[in-house]
């Protein structure tokens, strides 16, 4: 007897899952392996930055008031009296009339108060003494980079979750970060259903079609910042998928399943679900593509079985798997940016449930335009290669019309084309 299923809502769904109690860990790695992951604590300064008054120039460490009077036609003349570079203090205090010569990044010496730059002055050596001449008046505070300017101790730089970046790194270095406090990498198996499934280098077969949906969910987890680790296809009987998906539960922490998620003879995955003793959330969603969507909890564990057909699969990440892996990598923002956008096409198809249309947007004279990429089918995989956004079109609506403003969600995240 065919299962009835009964849809919810997209949002209802995402809640569904974002109320599940799948959290994130914290680990230590060194600085140089901290690329692309995300911090498990907020970044936050130890000390003021910089630490002690500088010099941002090479230049002359100088009383301002000793040139209050300089003029072109007036020069004053201060004899130098020591040389510092970064890295090394002042041992001298100078006196009315003194300077220190003063390397880019060393402290301003006690008793001076200004930095005047190497090219306004005018070196000398009179009566054996080391002189600089001065033609214009030095205000008190001229080219010096005060203690904490930058930054003051205590202030939060970079929030939890955030990716590292190089910008990133350079500041954990600046702070003494020799290892980092990353979030763990959630581990997501990743299985194939289908008999008819082929491998990339496999060649073509009657009846048989290649596993497109597998490596692009790899590129989806990864994307996210987690570690996606491929368990292979799973053919089409009962007893083996069940003990694959038992055993691959042990070794993972959420499991993406492909395929096998309709009501066919051969959809083996609610049954896989119940055999468990799983808990479903939801196994239809109100939307295209995708609606066959299955979401599980099983002691802890988190199992997405996403539609075989790859538009369909592609949406159902982006959805419902990306939000909660990016919230177990303590992200602030886990849900992709939502914007509007100008259709260019008409797209007459009815949409009786929500609709999810991969697009590309472009943007003109401050305005966001949008296209669709290509077939609007679950089964498409061109539409998905140059698509950047989801034109979201609610459920009982149809002919939308070039020119009409459509919601959008954008697949784009912190400055790259897809992430």
């Amino acid at each position: 007897m065919m299962e009835r299923r009964k849809p919810i809502t997209v949002q209802e769904a995402i809640e569904k899952v974002m109320a599940l109690s799948y959290e994130g860990a914290t680990e230590m790695v060194p600085l140089e392996d901290s690329d692309g992951r995300h911090l498990g604590v907020d970044l936050k300064a130890d000390h003021d930055v910089p630490p002690f008054d500088r010099s941002p120039y090479d230049g002359f460490a100088i009383k301002a008031e000793d040139t209050y009077e300089a003029n072109k036609d007036s020069p004053i003349k201060l004899e130098v009296i020591e040389e510092i570079g970064a890295g090394t203090v002042a041992s001298k205090v100078p006196e009315k009339n003194e300077a220190v010569r003063i390397m880019t990044g060393a402290p301003i010496p006690e008793g001076t108060n200004a930095v005047i730059m190497l090219e306004l002055v005018q070196e000398m050596i009179e009566d054996g003494k080391k002189l600089i001449q001065i033609k214009r008046k030095v205000n008190r505070g001229d080219n010096l980079s005060l203690r904490g300017e930058d930054t003051k101790e205590g202030t939060v730089l970079i929030q939890r979750g955030s990716r590292i970046t190089p910008g990133v790194k350079a500041l954990l270095a600046t702070f003494g970060y020799a290892n980092v406090p990353v979030a763990v990498k959630p581990e997501v198996g990743i299985f194939a259903t289908g008999t008819e499934l082929l491998d990339p280098e496999e060649a073509l077969e009657a009846g048989k079609i290649r596993n497109s949906n597998s490596p692009m969910i790899e590129g989806q987890v990864k994307s996210v910042g987690a570690k996606p680790i491929y368990l292979g296809k799973l053919d089409d009987d009962f007893e083996t998928c069940f003990s694959s998906v038992q055993e691959a539960l042990k070794k993972v922490d959420i499991l993406i399943t492909t395929g096998g998620v309709s009501v066919g003879d051969y959809d083996y995955l609610p049954a896989i679900y119940e055999k468990l003793g799983a808990t479903v959330l939801f196994n239809k969603v109100g939307m295209r593509p995708g609606s066959v969507t299955t979401v599980a909890e099983w002691n802890g564990k988190l199992l997405f079985g996403l539609s075989g057909n790859p538009s369909a699969c592609f949406v159902g990440f982006e959805l419902f798997a990306r939000p909660i892996l990016k919230r177990a990598l303590f992200s602030k923002a886990p849900y992709r940016l939502q914007s509007k956008g100008i259709l260019l096409t008409d797209f007459p198809k009815p949409n009786p449930f929500t609709r999810f249309v991969r697009c590309r947007t472009e943007e003109r004279e401050g305005r966001i335009y949008v296209k669709p990429t290509g077939l609007d089918k679950s089964g498409s995989v061109t539409s998905l290669a140059e698509a950047n956004a989801f034109a979201v079109l609610p459920g009982g609506t149809r002919d939308f019309k070039a020119s009409d403003l459509v919601d959008l969600l954008v697949l784009r995240d912190e400055g790259s084309e897809y992430l």
